[in-house]
């Protein structure tokens, strides 16, 4: 009976801990740097940042910083995550396109907050990986798709919010067509050439008679994959 108790007591504990740093780095890293939308901060408060981390890396979930995930792909920062989900101005009940699922933390957040997501993973695996932390998480309203994102998903368009997790050389024009009238894109655009190349986080509004661009704050992000690089064995058939 002591060993059950001591087992509870550990786990307690460490959730605890887990809720004391989600506490902390929404109050230190993101109200602190602007973000105030309830429902985005209400939203990062909740999802446990330290299930879509590798083992490995749980003492870290909740630093200030990105964290290998393998394959040369990150987690992105939590203020990334916030900032580019307040960017999207959701207000609920939306249907919302990621692309890249990575760890599935950002997807994980946006399910808090709207109707149904639909993400796409160019690396099975990945998708595989965050199929089973949302089913244990219980999630219902993330539907996954392993393909190239490059090319939206065009089978579920329209969608109200478009978010993309790694930066491309210019808007791909099927995000464009796959996103409502005054929905929103956000996506991390890489200008200029060599060393003085720099990565913007942009705002891309569409409207029934334009298309706006609005550019934030730089980012560092891996590159988009489009179907001229990506490796055969990262390619998947939607499902």
């Amino acid at each position: 009976m002591m060993l059950v108790n001591l087992s509870c007591s550990v786990i307690m504990d460490s959730e605890d801990q887990y809720h004391f740093l989600r506490k902390k780095m929404v109050d230190d890293q993101l109200i602190s740097r602007g973000i105030s939308d309830p429902l985005v901060l209400n939203a990062m408060m909740k999802v446990k940042r330290e299930e879509f981390v590798p083992v490995i890396s749980k003492h870290l979930s909740y630093m200030d910083s990105p964290l290998d995930i393998s394959k040369g792909q990150t987690i992105s920062q939590p203020y990334i995550v916030a900032f580019m989900t307040e960017c999207l101005e959701l207000k609920g009940g939306e249907k919302v396109l990621e692309i890249g699922t990575g760890s599935g933390y950002q997807t994980a957040v946006l399910a808090e907050i709207v109707k149904e997501v639909y993400s796409v993973e160019i690396i099975k695996q990945f998708s595989q990986k965050a199929k089973k932390i949302f089913d244990n998480l219980g999630y219902n309203n993330i539907f996954l798709n392993v393909g190239n994102g490059y090319y939206g998903l065009e089978d579920k368009a329209p969608f109200d919010a478009i978010i993309v997790t790694a930066y491309s050389k210019k808007v791909p024009p099927s995000l464009i067509e796959q996103l409502k009238i005054d929905g929103k894109l956000v996506i991390p655009i890489e200008e200029g050439i060599g060393l003085f190349s720099e990565q913007v986080l942009k705002v891309i509004t569409k409207t029934k008679d334009s298309i706006i661009e609005t550019n934030t704050i730089g980012v560092r992000f891996v590159p988009l994959t489009n179907s001229y690089n990506a490796a055969p064995e990262e390619q998947g058939d939607q499902q």
